[in-house]
This record gives structure tokens, C-alpha cells and sequence, in this order.
């Protein structure tokens, strides 16, 4: 059994020698800040961004860097999960890219605060945050398909799938896995099937999560030609 004096040296010792490693842990981390955030990287558009997340109390539903709300989705790595050119299409009208399904509050954003919305989003998705947040257990595969289209400049894709499109859907093997890969999907479905789907999913399967993207009548015919001529030629 240790005596009063021992006792007291070894509270005194122990508390210091703590305070030393917390201290140490704090100048540490403090040091690797601005280089785990690429604090080079934070312009006037993500300022900018950062204060319309403020003001319109974006964390009251959302969370970010796992703080906020958890009624809509995390947003930390949203850009790498959905593309800037989908993010942008959504804040500009919720409601027309999910009809009937979105609660997402429609702001009337302007360009440019949708493009500062963007670039915050952005910057916040390369802030090193040690794998948080992580990936769903039980989170959908990426397809791994090879496409059947014949290779050469007919057939490259479209620009509208590799930013837009490719958020949800996969396309020899390259994109996303919340919508059906296309690959071959012209052997499935007519000319004619395939663009009344693009034009308005929901008039073809309502309820769809598909949303209707007001695609222009040169962009369906792009995107229709495109499909088709993915089709297998066993």
C-alpha cells in the first residue's frame, strides 16, 4: 500500500504526464490540419457555399462530416457518390428530378449559389476524414459488366451520362449501382419504348425512382441512338 506521499507523487506525476500526451496529441493534430483539409483548396465559392449551408439550416436535416440531422441523406462524400452535374440538376428543382417522393425544400437557388453550394460539397468530400463515413455493409455490388457495344467514336458515350446518367447507372462496367446497368438495354427495348421512358419515366412506370430530367429533344435523340446501338451483336 503506497503512503500519503507516494500516493500524492504518483496522482501528480501520472496527471502530468497525461497532460503532456494530451498536449502533444493536440499540437499534432492542429498540425495536420490544414493539410488533412487541403485548407489551400477553401476559395471564395466554398466560403461562400459553407455560409447558404449556415443560413438556410442545411444540417437540420442533412448531416455533414457526421454532424447534423439524420432525415435526409449524409453528405459528406455526396459528390463522389452523384457528380456535380446531378447535385446541380437537384437543387435546381427537388421536386421535378423525384415528383411526388422528394421533401427536399425548394429554395430557388440561383446559378451561382448552386454552384457555391457545389464547391463546398466538393471540398468538403477531399477533406482526409480516415474512411468516415464508411461503406454500407450491406450496400449494392458495382456492376462489373462488359459492355457490347462495338468500340469507336460512334459510340462513345454521351456527355450527358458521364455526368449525369453515371451517378445511378453503370456502362461497361464504370458507374453506379442504384439504377440498372445499361449495358445491352437496347436489346431489351425498343427505339420508341426507350424514349418515352427518357422523356418521362413516370408516365411509363409510375412511382419510378427514375427521375424526369427535361431532357432536351437533341439529348433524347442522343441518348436513344446511344442505347441502341449498344445492343449485342450475337
Amino acid at each position: 500500500m503506497l503512503s500519503k506521499s507516494q500516493a500524492r507523487l504518483f496522482f501528480v506525476a501520472a496527471t502530468v504526464g497525461f497532460s503532456g500526451v494530451f498536449l502533444a496529441l493536440t499540437a499534432d493534430t492542429i498540425r495536420q490540419v490544414p493539410e488533412r483539409s487541403h485548407e489551400d483548396a477553401m476559395d471564395a465559392r466554398v466560403v461562400a457555399g459553407k455560409e447558404i449551408w449556415d443560413h438556410n439550416n442545411c444540417m437540420g436535416c442533412h448531416t455533414l462530416l457526421g454532424e447534423g440531422a439524420y432525415y435526409a441523406p449524409e453528405l459528406t462524400k455526396v459528390v463522389d457518390r452523384r457528380g456535380e452535374a446531378w447535385i446541380r440538376l437537384f437543387l435546381k428543382d427537388p421536386q421535378a428530378m423525384f415528383p411526388g417522393q422528394r421533401k427536399m425544400v425548394q429554395y430557388d437557388f440561383t446559378d451561382e449559389e448552386i454552384d457555391q453550394v457545389v464547391a463546398f460539397l466538393a471540398w468538403v468530400g477531399k477533406i482526409d476524414t480516415n474512411g468516415f463515413p464508411a461503406e454500407p455493409d450491406l450496400a449494392p455490388k458495382k456492376a462489373t459488366l462488359v459492355s457490347t457495344a462495338a468500340a469507336g467514336p460512334a459510340h462513345a458515350n454521351p456527355q450527358i451520362f458521364e455526368s449525369v446518367c453515371v451517378a445511378c447507372h453503370s456502362y461497361g462496367g464504370r458507374g453506379g449501382a442504384v439504377g440498372p446497368a445499361l449495358d445491352g438495354v437496347g436489346d431489351r427495348y425498343t427505339e420508341a419504348d426507350l424514349r418515352a421512358w427518357l422523356h418521362d419515366p413516370a408516365s411509363v412506370k409510375p412511382g419510378t425512382a427514375m427521375p424526369n430530367l427535361n431532357l432536351s429533344d437533341s439529348t433524347l435523340d442522343e441518348l436513344t441512338t446511344w442505347l441502341m446501338a449498344s445492343r449485342s451483336t450475337l
